[in-house]
């Protein structure tokens, strides 16, 4: 697995934390982000791609393609900024150029696995059927999690895409009834394996802490030692 494209079922859910996890316990491989569209930043403000490799530590290359000031979807940022959209096959291209030089390359998507890159309808899904790359769902924890996740693995099978399996973006330290449910019904859902549960705030720690905690956060499959829990 060289190109690893990081989606999921809603924004603010912890795909970045996520991607950053992944980067994490991909220790002693040379490891790539792409960000294809970063949006809602002002030029020279970090964004997501740099606070994985902050959080990763260690050697890892991050990549924007393209950056819209205004915090929407990236279709419609670009359109509003006056700006070049960023298309999928630019993406994949950009993915694969990455993947000659490293030895994992990890493309974190904005938002869902269908916003819309390009007025021409554009998506993160196009991109990993070009790069005949798995997809790693990121979900959230609480109520509702089933139907956005069931959703989206229904839309990368309806594409002849690979979901590889979904990590818990945000996992409270004291889950609810509901939480605690989904860790036995996510993968139900998904028809995928559950690979993963990042603990809530993860994001917030030091580079250091993070990366030294990342593969506890993961199952063997993303390099780590997570197993699924009794809750």
């Amino acid at each position: 697995m060289t190109i690893l494209v990081v989606s999921g079922t809603g924004t603010e859910i912890g795909k970045t934390v996520v991607t950053a996890a992944v980067a994490a316990a991909a220790r002693g491989r040379r490891v790539a982000v792409l960000k294809p569209a970063q949006t809602g930043l002002a030029p020279g403000e970090p964004g997501d791609a740099a606070e994985v490799a902050r959080l990763a530590g260690g050697q890892v290359t991050a990549v924007e393609l393209a950056r819209f000031p205004e915090p929407l979807a990236p279709a419609t940022a670009a359109r509003r900024a006056g700006l070049a959209p960023v298309r999928p096959q630019e993406v994949a291209e950009a993915a694969e150029k990455l993947a000659t030089e490293h030895d994992l390359v990890l493309v974190e998507g904005a938002g869902g696995l269908l916003v819309r890159f390009d007025d021409e309808g554009g998506t993160l899904a196009d991109a990993a059927r070009l790069l005949s790359a798995p997809v790693l769902v990121v979900a959230p924890a609480g109520l509702g999690t089933l139907n956005a996740t069931a959703l989206t693995a229904e839309a990368l099978r309806a594409r002849g895409i690979a979901c590889l399996g979904v990590v818990v973006g945000s996992m409270p330290r004291q889950p609810d009834l509901a939480a605690r449910c989904n860790i036995g019904d996510l993968p139900v859902a998904a028809g995928a394996p559950l690979l993963g549960a990042v603990p809530a705030g993860a994001g917030a720690l030091p580079g250091a802490e993070f990366a030294a905690g990342a593969a506890g956060w993961l199952a063997p499959e993303l390099g780590g030692t997570w197993t699924v829990p009794s809750l």
